[in-house]
């Protein structure tokens, strides 16, 4: 697997602070970018917004703007979970490269870390993905991974899908163990299963039951 740093690019120079906003016009208008890194004298001073420059006048230079400047960034030494954090906060496509000296280095693309997350075994391997729910002050990691282990499951990864004040939905995929029994062992444990499995013999029951009623019914 490529190391995240792999994808650090500086296909394009980041933007002086002496260019005028007409020239950066120019350029964001060539490019599909969101936001570009800006430096003054060699040190990075945030990064320019592709929404905010439509309004600037054009004649004017990029430094008498700097208080519009956002100032969000990476690290060199960042992991790839902690750089995806930054595009998603900040609403960017592009997201600055900073080293353990403030120097700017260059920029990721969100194209590039998808494109890095793709290659991780959690979405590379084999396996099943269980969607589960549980009430938030009943939900446990460590609970889902004795779940999983103790049925001779293997766990590729795990993430929190999406969450309110009430419920927790946790996305977790394993490559190797007896998914109807993980899954029944889910339910014992009075987790909501929200993906639908082939192997689940509940769900399979369920549907007997319903077609036989339905059977009943219109005899």
């Amino acid at each position: 697997m490529a190391d995240l740093k792999d994808y650090i690019t500086n296909d394009y120079k980041a933007i002086d602070a002496q260019e005028t906003i007409g020239t950066v016009q120019d350029f964001f208008g060539d490019l599909t970018f969101s936001h570009f890194p800006v430096i003054e004298e060699g040190i990075f001073i945030g990064s320019i917004a592709a929404d905010d420059i439509e309004t600037f006048d054009g004649d004017k230079k990029v430094n008498e703007y700097k208080y519009v400047l956002e100032h969000f960034f990476a690290r060199t030494d960042m992991i790839w979970l902690d750089v995806l954090e930054v595009f998603a906060k900040n609403h960017t496509n592009l997201v600055p490269i900073l080293d353990e000296n403030n120097k700017y280095v260059g920029y990721y693309e969100i194209e590039d870390i998808i494109k890095f997350f793709h290659e991780t075994p959690f979405l590379k391997e084999q396996g099943a993905i269980i969607i589960v729910s549980k009430n938030t002050i009943d939900y446990s990691m460590s609970q889902i991974v004795q779940i999983v282990e103790s049925n001779n499951g293997k766990l590729l990864g795990l993430f929190i899908s999406n969450s309110d004040l009430n419920t927790i939905e946790v996305t977790i995929k394993i490559s190797v163990g007896s998914l109807n029994e993980i899954i029944q062992t889910f339910r014992r444990y009075n987790y909501d299963i929200i993906s639908e499995h082939n192997e689940d013999n509940y769900i399979k029951n369920l549907k007997e039951r319903s077609d036989y009623l339905d059977k009943y019914l219109n005899m």
